[in-house]
């Protein structure tokens, strides 16, 4: 897969939406995968709510979307953490998938330890 790719169209890609791969979970979503819920059978899934064009949103879904926006931010900063070590963000030459997840792991273990220090 060369060039960038949206996230949702990759999602769509690894996870066809004829499986019920998201039916026991409840799935948190940014607003890049608008249409999830039509696509995808899944127990709940939440997203924040978009500002009208040219109008301010109410003060109770501002407040749901800060919140969401504050448990988001702690996933995005792991997944950067992990990026550090460019096991997420570069191609890998590497063909056996159980040795990988092993780095990967020993990756995650590393910025745990980094961020408990």
């Amino acid at each position: 897969m060369a060039g960038k790719n949206h996230d949702y169209s990759l999602l769509k890609r690894f996870l066809p939406t004829d499986k019920q791969w998201f039916r026991k979970f409840t799935v948190r979503l940014d607003l890049g995968f608008l249409g999830f819920g039509k696509e995808y059978v899944c127990s709940a899934y939440r997203m924040p709510v978009k500002k009208p064009r040219g109008k301010a949103l109410p003060e109770e879904q501002r407040l749901l979307n800060q919140q969401q926006a504050r448990e988001r931010v702690v996933v995005e900063h792991a997944l950067g953490g992990l990026k550090r070590y460019r096991i997420l963000s570069d191609r890998l030459r590497m063909h056996d998938l159980d040795r990988y997840n092993d780095i990967v792991g020993l990756c995650a273990g590393l910025w745990n330890f980094y961020i408990s220090t």
